[in-house]
């Protein structure tokens, strides 16, 4: 796909294909240099990046500042300051400008195969054990697209570090991110039979407190355990022998049996399947349900290759890949 330019500083030659009017096209050359004007700050830097001479850009701004009646640049013989005016419609025309040029990447990319970079962020343990394996039959759906995958499971700045998307786990608190909910999320109880033969079953929350808990320090709740069966709710203090914020550690330790772990179904479904663990107060869950998100950067448009994974992802989740009967 060829590189579309920023719009501040080539669109208006790239608009012949518009069939715009010659008025048109002067409004458009006024925008381009009150938005050249607006980064710059100087009429000759505004030139500079328009490849125009400066008094070609104040003549622009001029006729703008005429056309719509207002004042929207102070001039001195030092620099140049927008008044609120001309702030404010800098920065909605600059929303517009943003909104344009994304429509074109847009267009340009879905002429063709999917191509570019897309950056994804995905949470560490679950991206590893679920999703990288699945990964590749997007990438061979879009060979010449380049997949920038990241792994952590802090939660990351989209915006600030330049990502397309991510996969979040747990209660997505209200934000600027555009979010889909891909599936539910529920955090059960576990152990190995090994262990509920040495200790017992518990027939209740507070039996918990009895028996080794093996917790996760990272968790906004710990130590605290708030379980509920649909109908009550109560909170247990976790008591054990490990605190780790690394989850596989805490799966090995409740595979070794050295006590109950509390985890997403998906870090313990194949355990559960395999009889390494069991269910331990199967009727009680984590209280606050959350969920699994596909999140973007708040945009109106976004690029095909993102909308590309949106879709795979979200028909990916359609079928829990740790239920058994996801694609493969």
């Amino acid at each position: 796909m060829r590189d579309l330019a920023p719009f501040p500083f080539y669109l208006p030659y790239k608009f012949v294909a518009f069939r715009m009017t010659e008025l048109e096209s002067r409004h458009i050359d006024e925008i381009a240099a009150l938005l050249a004007v607006a980064a710059e700050r100087s009429f000759a830097s505004a030139g500079r990046s328009l490849g125009r001479h400066p008094t070609i850009i104040s003549k622009r701004i001029a006729s703008l500042e005429v056309r719509l009646g207002v004042r929207l640049v102070e001039r001195s013989t030092r620099q140049v300051q927008l008044t609120e005016a001309g702030k404010r419609l800098a920065d909605k025309l600059k929303v517009a400008m943003d909104l344009l040029n994304e429509a074109q990447l847009d267009a340009a990319e879905q002429a063709s195969e999917l191509h570019g970079t897309l950056k994804v962020a995905l949470p560490a343990t679950m991206g590893r054990q679920w999703l990288a394996p699945r990964l590749p039959s997007f990438m061979n759906q879009h060979p010449k697209l380049v997949l920038d995958a990241q792994y952590s499971d802090a939660v990351i700045d989209l915006i600030e570090g330049g990502f397309d998307a991510a996969i979040r786990i747990g209660h997505l608190p209200d934000s600027q991110l555009v979010a889909r909910k891909l599936a539910s999320h529920e955090r059960i109880l576990a152990a190995s039979p090994e262990f509920i033969e040495r200790h017992g079953m518990p027939n209740q929350p507070s039996d918990l407190q009895k028996q080794n808990c093996l917790g996760n320090p990272s968790l906004n709740s710990f130590p605290m355990w708030r379980l509920s069966d649909g109908q009550r709710v109560e909170t247990v203090r976790a008591n054990g022998t490990l605190r780790t914020n690394d989850p596989i550690a805490l799966l090995e330790a409740a595979r070794a049996g050295v006590g109950v772990i509390g985890a997403g179904e998906w870090l313990v479904a194949r355990d559960l399947a395999a009889g390494s663990l069991v269910r331990v107060l199967p009727a009680w869950t984590f209280d606050r349900e959350g969920g699994i998100y596909l999140v973007r950067p708040s945009r109106r448009y976004a690029p095909a290759r993102t909308e590309a994974f949106a879709e795979w992802i979200t028909d990916l989740f359609r079928h829990l890949p740790w239920s058994g009967g996801a694609p493969t």
